[in-house]
């Protein structure tokens, strides 16, 4: 999909693997509270960065829904991982909210450590069961919340790892810009 332009960043959609961005210099984690191995894209990335990885988020944890931390990527293609706690939908309230203030305090604290280009996976939809259209709303929303605000920020990717959930980025994306 060609690259939209929001205030000062371009955002972009990208079908594949979040681990496999080597021009990207940050990714997101969809994280667990401990920040440890898990499934989906979590255990993507802690099967790569471990046991490196694994040492630095021990001392970071735990984080609450809504939250993002930053550590080194080891073994990844790129410079940082910032780990985000999205919430589990029809449990953590207010959920639009907390999956905004995931996008949001990544976004704010990739600013603060000069990255230029990040990229992030539909947070929340996998074991935490958030709806992908509704998922994709919040994100655009948050990301276009903070956008004039960003000074180093210029590429906000999403990696989306199935077909479905692109279509639905994709046509989302199209109608909202």
């Amino acid at each position: 999909m060609p690259i939209k332009p929001i205030d000062n960043i371009n955002l972009d959609l990208k079908k594949g693997d979040i681990t496999k961005q080597p021009n990207i210099d940050a990714i997101v984690n969809a994280a667990n509270a401990q920040l440890r191995r898990g499934g989906g894209v979590a255990g993507a990335i802690h099967r790569i960065g471990d046991p490196m990885l694994e040492s630095e988020t021990r001392k970071l944890a735990p984080i609450k829904p809504g939250e993002a931390v930053i550590t080194s990527a080891p073994n990844l293609p790129n410079k940082h991982i910032i780990h985000c706690l999205g919430p589990i939908y029809g449990k953590d309230k207010p959920e639009d909210i907390l999956l905004g203030n995931c996008y949001k305090n990544a976004l704010k604290l990739a600013d603060i450590n000069h990255i230029q280009s990040i990229a992030f996976p539909a947070l929340s939809t996998g074991a935490f069961g958030y709806p992908v259209d509704e998922a994709a709303r919040v994100a655009f929303s948050a990301v276009q919340s903070v956008s004039g605000k960003l000074v180093h920020v210029k590429i906000v990717r999403f990696v989306l790892w199935s077909d479905e959930d692109y279509e639905v980025y994709k046509e989302l994306l199209e109608k909202l810009i």
